[in-house]
């Protein structure tokens, strides 16, 4: 769970999806897999709040996503990714990535 937890919260992609409201649940997905957690694929449960976007693996559907979208616009929201497979839980904290902060990223050397 920490593994899996700490892949997703640390990916560019999805630090990026979240900025630009994107409910992109796929880099979710690919984030999970680049882990290198086993686990089965149709068995994932996605929610973004209380909105289950993605159940069993798949996506429910353009009013879930647009639910999805509506609630990536608050300050602050909660991603739960249920694997299914266990009873191990890990909580990690992480933040946007915005267009400004890769600028002002790259206007020095550190």
């Amino acid at each position: 769970a920490v593994l899996a937890g700490r892949t997703i919260a640390n990916s560019p992609l999805v630090k990026t999806a979240f900025f630009g409201e994107d409910a992109n649940w796929g880099r979710i997905i690919a984030a999970l897999g680049r882990s290198g957690v086993g686990f089965d694929q149709h068995s994932v449960d996605i929610f973004f709040d209380d909105v289950l976007l993605v159940q069993n693996g798949l996506g429910r559907g353009a009013a879930a996503e647009a639910e999805a979208t509506e609630m990536l616009k608050q300050k602050t929201f909660t991603v739960t990714i249920d694997l299914k497979s266990g009873e191990a839980e890990a909580e990690f904290y992480t933040c946007d990535l915005s267009l400004d902060y890769i600028k002002i990223n790259a206007d020095y050397r550190s």
